[in-house]
């Protein structure tokens, strides 16, 4: 066949066909959609027709490309330790404006969430903020199709991936929206909240009262992240953490982490920098910094936090940045709000 003669193929074939792949030929998915059929009362015509399709590349593709903008290499020296690297990268980049400006901009919804859960505004915030910066990165991959290549391509933990297309497509279902076009991260997260399809149903709210569930939409993401604090223990008005002091630079000796707990009364020389309210056990969180290591009590508050990602230094970013936010928002608000009745009494 000449050149031309392909060319005219080419014309007429769905340009969708020429960068899809045909899923429902892999006997994984077959026995996947037999399940959705026999457990959920799925149609299989209509899943067929959706894994007939998968996009061979997921990631949304960019209709204008911006010039890119290089920074000038800084020639000051900026640490390298574990935790300087990863304070930077959630805590810098304007992530404190940022987050006065979304507080400032939704009071009354994270007035709200704090009323019916607990949770105050500025962590609320802050998981925006550090998830998907504050609504600008909600993820450049569709869904759909990020998961099907994850669950049926014989990479690593195919059976959460499974899982989570599984509470996808039901969370799709449920909210009569169309799976092929929900954007999100690479793994499957979704909204502000960056919440993986399995959280949906135990932990998303529809906050704003509209009939839907949409964590795209600031509303209902507030109140999905203070229901998810809530059901996994956030304790009201209860601190999260506080710095400590010990002998030394380097930290050794006791377990670290969120997974073990200590009485205060057993810690010897190891004494809060401000007061710190809490009778209950505490964590003893490290954050190994290039020339020494911080060292943290953490609270049962803390422990939540770990919940949504399980890790110490993701819990510490989000508290560290809620108190950058809460600082600005009230030196901001609270000067703005004196000046004006300053001036009303004049």
């Amino acid at each position: 066949m000449t050149i031309s003669k392909i060319l005219l193929v080419l014309m007429f074939i769905s340009p969708q066909l020429l960068f899809s792949v045909n899923y429902s030929k892999k006997a994984d998915v077959r026995k996947f959609i037999q399940v959705m059929h026999k457990k959920y009362n799925y149609n299989t015509s209509y899943l067929n027709k959706l894994f007939k399709q998968v996009r061979k590349n997921p990631r949304v593709s960019k209709k204008k490309s911006k010039p890119k903008v290089v920074k000038p290499l800084s020639q000051e020296y900026r640490p390298q330790g574990k935790w300087d690297i990863y304070s930077r990268v959630h805590l810098e980049n304007n992530q404190t404006q940022l987050g006065v400006n979304f507080m400032r901009k939704h009071h009354k919804t994270l007035k709200k969430a704090y009323k019916e859960y607990g949770v105050p505004p500025e962590y609320i915030t802050a998981v925006i903020g550090i998830e998907s910066y504050y609504g600008k990165n909600r993820g450049v991959y569709y869904v759909f199709d990020s998961l099907t290549h994850l669950a049926f391509d014989g990479g690593r933990r195919t059976k959460f991936y499974k899982y989570q297309l599984q509470e996808f497509l039901r969370m799709c279902y449920r909210e009569q929206v169309e799976p092929r076009a929900i954007k999100g991260s690479r793994s499957g997260a979704i909204g502000l909240a960056q919440f993986m399809p399995n959280n949906y149903k135990l932990f998303a709210v529809d906050f704003n009262n509209d009939g839907k569930i949409r964590l795209s939409k600031p509303t209902d993401a507030i109140g999905s992240i203070a229901n998810y604090f809530k059901k996994n223990g956030w304790q009201k008005d209860e601190p999260v953490s506080t710095r400590v002091s010990y002998n030394g630079n380097r930290f050794y000796g006791l377990k670290t982490g969120y997974k073990h707990k200590y009485h205060r009364h057993n810690l010897k020389n190891i004494t809060p920098r401000e007061v710190f309210n809490y009778k209950e056990k505490v964590m003893l969180i490290k954050l190994e910094k290039e020339k020494y290591d911080e060292l943290w009590y953490g609270a049962k508050n803390f422990y939540v936090i770990t919940r949504y990602n399980h890790s110490d230094y993701y819990a510490m970013a989000v508290h560290q940045l809620a108190q950058k936010i809460k600082s600005a928002y009230v030196s901001r608000y609270k000067t703005s709000s004196k000046k004006k009745v300053h001036l009303a009494n004049r």
